[in-house]
């Protein structure tokens, strides 16, 4: 069976962006910053491919809600999210990127050159495309959790686990995932507890007996995250125990870090009818590389990568992207 599944949807007639007329054309068009789609840049440009790059709905990625970044490397004394996604567009502007707020809000991948729409108005054609939108972590959707990003909040362990050694954390979450977060913390904390919604934990057996088995690593069942509280920093969650039942009541924990492990949704609905995609919406990309079921348009970063989730990762994977780019105009 192959691994890429026929098109069956298409832009309705005179809606999509063939009904407009481009307004540029580009060999390599990159959609998204972030780690994947400023290396993408960086390598294109150096290939004189003359790439231009549209920041996003969240210019320079996840990271920019990272403070302290200590696992990148090239960075021995640690960098800020934002400061290394300052340095990564100013890299890529060095070497003739053209790089350009806009969001691309509708695309047309049917033949090529492909069309991609920004800001529903203005209409890019180009000979290949690079997609590096990314994936946005999941919340709980409180007050409070805004107020902390970055200050306790996080939805990485692997990333910002680190600043928590000894310390007390929370991981909300019944699935694998969250229970992978709470082994990885339980290596380097002094107390975890996993706040599970259910009365259950939804991971595989082998995961559940992990967690069940680790000595500091507390399962919270029937509980719900009511606020989180602190003096600048998280200190303390609030949590309801026993939704929706008659003798439902508060409970407070202390803690330092509150690590969402819900899941992540990936940035990529416009190119749906396109581009196949897994269950949960993640671009399927041949295994290895960052090529799509469409010629000539690749995805790199967090949109296809669901496993590791890192800033390094995905800067390798636009490094692949836009070698293959590179490529594809050169047997073209």
């Amino acid at each position: 069976m192959s691994l890429f599944k026929s098109l069956e949807t298409k832009p309705e007639p005179n809606k999509g962006p063939n009904s407009l007329t481009p307004s540029e054309h580009v060999k390599c068009l990159i959609i998204g910053s972030g780690p994947a789609g400023y290396t993408a840049a960086i390598y294109a440009a150096r290939a004189n491919l003359k790439p231009l790059l549209f920041k996003g709905i969240q210019p320079g990625g996840q990271l920019t809600t990272t403070t302290e970044v200590e696992n990148f490397p090239g960075y021995p004394g640690g960098i800020t999210g934002p400061k290394m996604m300052d340095d990564l567009e100013q890299q890529a502007a060095r070497f003739g990127t053209d790089i350009r707020w806009g969001i691309a809000t509708s695309v047309d991948f049917s033949k090529a050159p492909y069309k991609v729409v920004v800001d529903e108005k203005n209409v890019v054609e180009a000979d290949t495309v690079i997609i590096a939108t990314g994936a946005t972590a999941r919340y709980l959707g409180m007050e409070s959790e805004d107020k902390y990003k970055g200050s306790g909040v996080s939805a990485c362990a692997t990333c910002d686990g680190f600043f928590y050694r000894g310390k007390d954390v929370a991981v909300v979450g019944g699935g694998d995932t969250a229970c992978e977060e709470a082994l990885y913390l339980a290596g380097m904390c002094n107390k975890v507890y996993l706040i599970v919604r259910k009365t259950f934990l939804r991971a595989t057996k082998i995961m559940q007996q992990r967690v069940m088995d680790a000595p500091n690593i507390e399962v919270l069942f029937e509980r719900n995250t009511k606020e989180l509280r602190g003096n600048q920093v998280v200190e303390e969650a609030v949590l309801i125990k026993r939704m929706g039942q008659p003798d439902e009541s508060e409970e407070v924990i202390r803690i330092d870090g509150f690590f969402l492990a819900i899941g992540h949704t990936p940035n990529s609905d416009i190119f749906a009818p396109y581009l196949e995609t897994d269950e949960t919406g993640y671009i399927r990309t041949v295994p290895g590389t960052p090529r799509t079921n469409v010629p000539g348009v690749f995805a790199c970063g967090d949109v296809q990568d669901k496993v590791y989730r890192q800033a390094v990762t995905a800067a390798g994977s636009g490094c692949q992207a836009a070698i293959e780019a590179e490529r594809y105009l050169a047997q073209k």
